[in-house]
């Protein structure tokens, strides 16, 4: 099934992402992860592509199990920056004889070593999306990257929803955001992107913090902000991992519980495969969800 669909007949989709291992360890640990969850009935499971696309293989493979083995519908990540169109066809010839249909086109981050300057076949994630339409018509549903607080390398979010609308334009059928922890900041973002023009499924991007590493890792790389409420729950139980981690809990389960009444199209939980913390914000919003309509309001 192409996942634009499931917004077609569901009410707000609930998805999760899990990654690949390293390279020298055993692919079943992301199974447990799988299986771990699949009772929380996600509407799709996505698999990321490793920096650098060098999980590739896993990649494919783990997408495979998903939908072949545990019955969910798999969203692969593809990134484009150090491929050729020859590598991007291999790879789509390869999820499609797996039956995954449902592609996520980033660019990706450069690979160490990697010429800044040097000539590429795609440049940007437009660029992979509208090859892909071009010569995977009707084979892939086609996702892309949005952020909520513009990309890190755009000058203002004005600009970066030009680019956004390029993607739509260029042919991708829903959109998934970056982390972000205020709901209000993604709120603006979708109206500007609805008044420009992006009418297409916006999927939320949810990344519950369980340690103040991860807090100063996720400011370096996506830049997102740090609202009031979330840097005193950080200052507050810095020194008490347990508390914290079940402090991130919670605030994530609040973001979901706003997004969920707001009338959000989707959310995406970023598992960083702990299955436990995913599944205690699901129990955390189960009524809620059971209660969701298919137009996205919540009923009396």
């Amino acid at each position: 099934m192409f996942i634009r669909d499931l917004f077609r007949k569901t009410g707000p989709v609930i998805s999760f992402e899990v990654f690949p291992p390293k390279a020298d360890a055993p692919v079943e640990s992301v199974y447990r992860t799988i299986e771990a969850l699949k009772d929380l009935s996600p509407g799709f499971i996505s698999v990321t592509y490793g920096a650098g696309g060098t999980s590739r293989d896993r990649t494919v493979e783990i997408a495979s199990r998903i939908r072949n083995f545990f019955g969910i519908e798999a969203l692969a990540h593809l990134t484009c920056r150090s491929h050729t169109p020859q590598e991007i066809d291999d790879i789509c010839e390869e999820l499609l004889e797996e039956g995954v249909q449902n592609i996520l086109a980033l660019r990706g981050d450069p690979q160490p070593g990697e010429e800044e300057n040097r000539e590429r076949s795609f440049s940007y994630a437009c660029d992979l999306v509208r090859y892909l339409r071009k010569n995977h018509y009707g084979n892939f549903c086609i996702g892309g990257a949005a952020y909520p607080e513009g990309h890190v390398e755009c000058s203002d979010l004005a600009t970066d929803l030009e680019f956004l609308k390029m993607k739509v334009e260029a042919g991708a059928d829903f959109l998934m955001t970056q982390l972000f922890f205020d709901n209000d900041l993604f709120y603006r973002f979708r109206d500007a992107a609805d008044k420009g023009g992006i009418r297409v499924p916006l999927v939320a991007g949810i990344f519950p913090v369980l340690n103040a590493r991860q807090v100063q890792r996720i400011v370096s790389l996506c830049g997102a902000s740090l609202p009031p409420r979330f840097t005193r729950i950080m200052a507050r139980y810095v020194n008490s991992p347990e508390a914290l981690a079940e402090a991130g809990v919670a605030y994530a389960t609040d973001q979901v519980i706003d997004l969920l009444t707001s009338g959000v199209d989707g959310i995406h939980l970023y598992t960083m495969n702990r299955p436990e913390t995913t599944r205690r914000i699901m129990e955390n919003i189960a009524l809620i969800r059971k209660t969701a309509s298919p137009e996205g309001s919540v009923n009396g």
